[in-house]
């Protein structure tokens, strides 16, 4: 017969008895043998993306939009208005990129030069008809009671025509005023403004609102717009981020090369 035990051996039996029915619990439930269920697999750290990770990825993408913005704006400054053209007829995206990307720079302005634009012409009769050079998203058109020809190299509305600018689709003699609204690109500039000359009429208004940095000499620069047939009427050199010039159409331009009708590229740095 099996010893008969002391009670302390008794109660050390049922505590190490209890100890290991504690401990089979538990790895049963570690398993999720005690409910019948599979335990939970541990998460994929990544197939759920950190709230760190996901940031760090936002700032590459807008990395990689800044830095494809820069490119192509330094091709529209570098290449003529033809050259533009074939660039976002091969590639449309790349427009919304450049306006997107144009915007936040202008964003940092303390003013845009096109609600300056839009006050003057509010000043002006509203049955002038307008011509818009690279209208962008419109805004004149949407701001004003004139009729105004919307040209861009993208329609961002339906009202854009889509055309270069040195071959916009209307009559000679046509507008009563027409605007370059941070539109004066290309390497061939003289022909974009002749352009503009070809369709105003005479005693017709040219507005003209630029990039300040861009003016490396003004004064030959306005030598120049005389040789095309303009007549500086005003001039507003108050703000350090743009010019707003305004010109009367006097004849037409001369047909030679005009040395001084030169304007920087807006190129942007890295930030």
């Amino acid at each position: 017969a099996a010893p008969r035990l002391t009670r302390k051996q008794w109660r050390n039996k049922q505590k190490n008895k209890r100890r290991q029915e504690k401990l089979k619990a538990e790895k049963n439930a570690g398993r999720g043998g005690g409910t019948g269920q599979a335990a939970p697999e541990p998460a994929d750290p990544a197939a759920v993306p950190t709230g760190r990770s996901a940031a760090l990825r936002a700032r590459m993408e807008e990395r990689l939009l800044a830095a494809r913005f820069r490119y192509i704006n330094e091709r529209l400054y570098t290449g003529s208005s033809r050259d533009a053209v074939q660039l976002f007829q091969s590639d449309p995206e790349a427009f919304q990129i450049y306006h997107r990307g144009f915007a936040q720079q202008v964003g940092r302005w303390p003013q845009n030069p096109v609600d300056h634009i839009i006050q003057r012409l509010r000043q002006r009769s509203a049955s002038l008809v307008v011509a818009d050079f690279g209208c962008g998203d419109c805004k004149i058109a949407s701001s004003v009671r004139n009729k105004v020809h919307c040209f861009d190299l993208v329609p961002l509305s339906p009202l854009v025509t889509v055309c270069d600018m040195a071959e916009v689709p209307l009559a000679d003699e046509s507008v009563d005023i027409a605007v370059f609204c941070l539109a004066l690109m290309g390497t061939n500039l003289q022909e974009i403004l002749e352009e503009a000359n070809r369709v105003l009429k005479q005693g017709g208004t040219l507005m003209v609102a630029e990039v300040a940095s861009r003016f490396e000499d003004l004064r030959a620069f306005m030598n120049g717009m005389a040789q095309l047939g303009f007549r500086s009427v005003n001039k507003d050199l108050s703000s350090t981020f743009f010019y707003l010039l305004e010109f009367t159409k006097a004849g037409p331009p001369r047909r030679r090369p005009c040395a001084g009708l030169r304007l920087l590229p807006c190129l942007y740095k890295r930030r």
